[in-house]
């Protein structure tokens, strides 16, 4: 192995004195002091060097000191040391010019974890004070912490499974004092000893996943498996500098290894397709919806560790970003598998130009049948959309309600997005003529709709096919 330090033991030592580095004392005045904490015992020779080699100086105090009195290795928590633990670890994208998080999948990493060497580390804490008040103060603090231990974590790294630990109190040395024998009074040491269990780990192996993007059935390939390749990523797995893709090679070698998905079927287990409506999932399975339960099919997947409220659902959308969300199984009914979706992930709202300005969102989804215009037609810039049509062109005399400031009759049709500048209602979204992919939300259920060509439905809802959603 090469040369390799982590200062893994001194994270341990620094988390203890942090530990002691907060505890006060009162003195005759009233006043709360610090007491400083240093590393090292307090031997002969320091309290020599506190004391300006002087007799007549007296070392200050109150103050602690912590020391490593003993590392052995703990063989009763020895495990297999041939054990390497993968862990696929998926990152967030994130812009760094506008910087922020994307609603799309960053960098792929995949950690090895190598099993580490379990220690016991043995640690001394020196307690100086220069009258019993003192030292009463400062270990009824302190002693009371210990209930039977003490938990300490020397990192915040999510993948070092070995950063939570605990301090336990095996002795207490009260005074370091004996019976006087003179007039002469040193200044008197209170010793704690602790253990702690830890581990001592080596190196973590860490590879970067940006080669193979997605594996998917080939419908007319005759060897049946094809790989999507990311192309750049290949490129740069090759070589420290990019190399950029030849565009001259000739499409018989070229296509043999990459192929649209227009061709291809992506696949996954079992070949499930999953309907989502109003925040519920239920499996496909040839045609039929809801005949499988969600628990077996979590029970089936070796990677999948369900836990309610925690695993996590991604639905690929049509332009390669995911939408996400928690999942919990409903015990009532375990074909339906409970959504919430995080917001942060759907779709970014369609900016729709109106007669009072643009906007991404609507106010109200409205049957016209049943909704009265005429109480918020005071509100300039009100945005609704329409569940069925308004008016006719042949109808001579439209509804009161529906006519503009004018006395003029408005005709819309179902699915429309109309808008009221203050004096006549204007359509901004005409269903008969758009096309392509609309999103907006409603302001006062704060759902989000998506147009579909045909018809307006909750941006994320719909059929999934196999291989575009995941369970995690």
């Amino acid at each position: 192995m090469q040369h390799f330090y982590d200062g893994q033991v001194r994270r341990y030592v620094t988390q203890i004195m942090r530990v002691f580095g907060t505890f006060r004392y009162k003195d005759g005045k009233g006043n709360l002091t610090t007491v400083p904490v240093t590393y090292g015992d307090l031997t002969r020779q320091v309290g020599s060097i506190l004391r300006d080699n002087s007799e007549n100086k007296i070392p200050s105090a109150p103050r602690m000191a912590v020391y490593i009195t003993g590392l052995e290795m703990d063989t009763t928590r020895i495990s297999d040391s041939s054990y390497v633990n993968k862990l696929n670890i998926r990152e967030r994208a994130f812009d760094a010019n506008n910087n922020e998080y994307l609603n799309k999948e960053g960098k792929n990493y995949t950690v090895e974890r190598l099993m580490p060497t379990p220690y016991t580390l043995s640690v001394s804490v020196d307690l100086w004070t220069t009258n019993t008040d003192q030292k009463l103060q400062i270990l009824e603090q302190i002693l009371m912490l210990f209930n039977h231990s003490l938990e300490i974590q020397t990192t915040d790294n999510y993948i070092d499974w070995t950063s939570i630990s605990v301090l336990n109190i095996e002795n207490i040395n009260f005074s370091s004092r004996s019976i006087p024998t003179g007039t002469e009074s040193e200044i008197d040491v209170a010793t704690i000893g602790l253990q702690a269990p830890i581990f001592i780990s080596p190196p973590a192996k860490v590879k970067k996943l940006g080669v193979i993007t997605n594996i998917i059935t080939a419908v007319f390939a005759d060897t049946g498996l094809e790989v999507n390749i990311d192309e750049t990523a290949y490129a740069q797995s090759l070589s420290s500098e990019p190399i950029p893709v030849n565009e001259d090679v000739p499409d018989t070698t070229k296509d043999a290894y990459l192929t649209t998905e227009d061709t291809l079927v992506t696949t996954s287990y079992l070949n499930y397709d999953i309907e989502v409506i109003n925040n519920v999932a239920r499996l496909i399975r040839a045609g039929k919806v809801g005949t499988d339960t969600w628990t077996s099919y979590m029970n089936a997947i070796p990677t999948v560790v369900y836990e309610p409220g925690i695993t996590e659902i991604r639905l690929q959308r049509d332009n390669g970003f995911e939408i996400t969300g928690t999942v919990t199984i409903d015990t009532a009914d375990e074909t339906r598998l409970l959504l919430n979706i995080d917001d942060e992930t759907t779709p970014a709202d369609t900016v729709i130009t109106g007669p009072t300005g643009d906007r991404t969102t609507i106010d109200y989804v409205i049957d016209p049948t049943r909704y009265n215009p005429q109480t918020d037609t005071s509100k300039a810039g009100l945005r609704l959309l329409l569940l069925g049509p308004i008016g006719d062109v042949d109808n001579v005399d439209g509804a009161n309600a529906w006519k503009n400031g004018d006395n003029t009759d408005f005709v819309a049709s179902a699915y429309d997005i109309v808008e009221w500048d203050g004096n006549a209602w204007h359509i901004i979204f005409d269903a008969s003529t758009v096309t392509q992919d609309t999103f907006v939300t409603n302001l006062n259920t704060n759902i989000q709709y998506k147009w579909t060509d045909s018809q307006w439905v909750k941006s994320w809802e719909g059929d999934y096919s196999n291989g575009t959603w995941r369970i995690v």
